[in-house]
């Protein structure tokens, strides 16, 4: 097999690239595609496409989304640390080799195959480029446990994170949910939803073509107040979304919220088959509880209606714990160049993995469902 590195997705037929992706929506070639051709995750922002290819003649074997970047900005798996652990010793740590989807903490396949030995190929083929093209470093996030396995084995050293997913195990509606949960729990939610309600704020979810240019626009607007009022440049722009909309409407749940008629907030998720993603969201009047209304609760709702059997909420959140989604573990993998510096790393991983299933732990302690 050929193997070929790609500065763009376009030298790739969009069915050749979603035929190994699967159904998760962050992998498709439209998602990446928009990515890049809206100048969010492009060389002007420090995301260099390597993307990293397997050719048996003109058929598409293996496919890995490859980066080099200039920073580590939009990873959610920090190694700020090591950056400056780099710099103080006069070494460069950037430009590094990112597998992943850029700005998107989401687990998944990475190393996107017809088969296990291709897959295999892939994964050596892109150890062999860290070595060979003179970076500091190779990092692949948020793969799948049995890719993580497979990267062990090569030689990366893995580390673990965490996040918080709700789970659905075959609930008939929003009651039921909440009738699993503790009574205190389940109390809170209902005071929550009740303030909302009393607010006067309303509540719509979108999908495919009900989502219009007006809610694009409304909803980048409620995404970009989110960050400046934390003082940060939002990372995607109102052209990426638009072409998401355009690309892969079906795969798009919207959450608005509106008073006397006019929005104040929305929710942005993706889902397929078996998986809904949080992602973003933002408003321009501040109504108690009203993140929890559109982020979650809306979501629940909507996973619960359409049979889906995971909500990822995102990066981050223990307090989503409150509201039914669990501790789960994430994964990354990462080979480092320089000996000194991976052995160090090495370390610092084992204690870092003790204290994340130390946390995970007390975490357990807190569960929020009633106990049989």
């Amino acid at each position: 097999m050929e193997t070929r590195i790609l500065d763009s997705l376009s030298d790739v037929r969009p069915g050749q690239w979603d035929a190994l992706a699967g159904a998760q929506p962050f992998l498709r070639h439209s998602f990446l595609e928009a990515m890049s051709l809206s100048g969010c995750a492009c060389p002007e922002t420090g995301w260099h496409p390597r993307h990293l290819t397997l050719w048996d003649g003109n058929e598409l074997a293996g496919a890995l989304p490859l980066y080099a970047k200039d920073h580590s900005d939009g990873e959610f798996v920090f190694d700020g640390s090591w950056a400056e652990a780099y710099q103080r010793h006069g070494l460069a740590y950037y430009p590094k080799l990112l597998a992943n989807v850029p700005f998107t903490p989401v687990p998944g396949s990475r190393l996107l195959a017809r088969d296990e030995a291709s897959r295999e190929r892939l994964l050596a083929n892109a150890l062999d480029y860290a070595r060979t093209s003179g970076m500091s470093s190779l990092h692949i996030l948020f793969p799948s446990a049995a890719e993580a396995a497979l990267m062990n084995e090569a030689g990366m050293m893995i580390r673990k994170g965490v996040q918080f997913h709700w789970r659905n195990p075959g609930y008939r509606d929003f009651e039921d949910y909440l009738a699993a949960l503790t009574r205190d729990k389940r109390k809170k939610i209902r005071q929550e939803r009740r303030r909302v309600v009393d607010a006067g704020v309303r509540l719509r979810r979108l999908t495919s073509s009900e989502i219009g240019d007006d809610d694009w626009a409304f909803f980048h607007r409620c995404y970009r107040l989110t960050y400046e009022v934390r003082g940060r440049r939002p990372y995607l722009n109102l052209d990426f979304f638009q072409r998401l909309g355009r690309a892969m409407p079906e795969s798009i749940l919207l959450v608005l919220a509106e008073r006397d008629g006019h929005p104040i907030a929305a929710a942005l998720n993706l889902f397929d088959r078996d998986r809904l993603y949080g992602r973003y969201w933002g408003s321009v009047e501040d109504v108690p509880c009203l993140h929890f209304e559109a982020c979650y609760y809306q979501a629940i709702e909507f996973a619960i209606l359409r049979g889906i059997g995971v909500f990822e909420g995102g990066a981050q959140g223990e307090h989503k714990l409150a509201r039914g989604f669990l501790p789960t573990e994430t994964l990354s993998a990462h080979w480092l160049a320089h000996p000194e510096f991976a052995s160090a790393v090495g370390r610092f991983l084992a204690q870092e993995a003790q204290g994340v299933s130390r946390y995970v732990d007390e975490l357990g302690e807190h569960n929020p469902f009633k106990q049989e």
